[in-house]
């Protein structure tokens, strides 16, 4: 990505709260009708980092640019309100305020604006057209905030947790707006836990962790270059004596929660080795004449994040 191509610019980024450095030297950049997918665990600087960017909070180091602005600078932080748009995860519309009226406020914000009415179409909100904020479900209100992001044709869009305890239409939804505002020519930052989602929308991803970025890749590229990529994982009965299974693949077998097995293979896992281990796990619940639930062949994002990141500590975000 050249230097003229980046829509967001973060160099030697740096931000302290008294002796906690919350983001450690971070260096990011962000293309036109690009979507970023930003995780880390809690404490991994990702609010920090976003907040920089959207001009809510100032570096300590570092330089940062969004548009070839400055976002904390003030004159430069109103010229972005017009280019920008936010989506919060708790929404921020007023309680008593419906999805028609929420749309057509912030819509007088801008110079141009989305039509409120397609775009309430869009969102298929036009149910609850009038109905307040405190009475739709959560994934009303989700569609809602995404909404209010996209109503100014924003250049450049920060979507906090956008699928967030949505149901499976709503998700498609939001997805296929994310996926038209990226293909408009924005850049998108998505800061999510939802590894799956993350998966199906974003063109890159980025893992944070201790203030620091640990992987950037699509996610094609990190799952190919996870040192755990060599799994089989089933389901079947709980408690299965799994030692048999292991002494026929030479391999370590281990049942990770109650009733999912995992058969992890050495050296990441040849295409011959797996299909092995897929016919052996088949054949072994035959024996045992048990049935097979589900079974999955190969790492996900979730082992990706896992396999980078330390375990959560209970620490507060930053």
């Amino acid at each position: 990505m050249d230097n003229d191509e980046a829509t967001i610019e973060v160099r030697d980024l740096t931000v302290r709260y008294g002796r906690k450095v919350a983001v450690d030297s971070l260096d990011l950049r962000v293309a036109s009708g690009e979507i970023v997918a930003l995780l880390g665990r809690n404490g991994a600087g990702k609010t920090s980092t976003v907040e920089t960017l959207e001009g809510y909070r100032s570096p300590s180091a570092g330089r940062v640019r969004v548009l070839g602005l400055d976002p904390s600078e003030r004159r430069s932080h109103r010229a972005l309100a017009q280019r920008m748009g936010v989506m919060l995860q708790k929404g921020g519309v007023y309680p008593g305020m419906g999805a028609g009226e929420a749309l057509k406020l912030f819509a007088s914000y801008y110079a141009r604006p989305l039509d409120p009415q397609s775009l309430l179409d869009d969102l298929d909100l036009g149910g609850v057209a009038r109905t307040p904020w405190r009475r739709m479900s959560g994934g009303e209100q989700q569609r809602l905030s995404l909404g209010l992001a996209l109503i100014g044709r924003p250049e450049v869009a920060f979507l906090d947790e956008p699928t967030a305890g949505v149901d499976p239409h709503g998700r498609l939804v939001i997805r296929e707006k994310v996926s038209a505002l990226r293909n408009s020519g924005a850049a998108v930052v998505v800061t999510t836990h939802e590894l799956d989602e993350a998966e199906k929308f974003a063109d890159r991803i980025v893992i944070m962790d201790g203030g620091r970025i640990v992987a950037s890749g699509s996610p094609r590229d990190l799952l190919a270059s996870t040192p755990t990529a060599g799994r089989v994982r089933f389901d079947a009965r709980e408690g299965l004596d799994t030692s048999s299974l292991a002494e026929r693949l030479s391999a370590a077998v281990y049942e990770s929660t109650p009733g999912s097995y995992t058969v992890q293979l050495e050296g990441g896992g040849a295409a011959a080795d797996t299909r092995h281990a897929v016919a052996a796990v088949t054949s072994w619940l035959a024996e045992l004449d048990l049935p097979l639930a589900s079974l999955r062949v190969g790492a996900t994002l979730e082992d990706v994040f896992l396999d980078l990141t330390e375990r959560p500590t209970g620490v507060d975000e930053l």
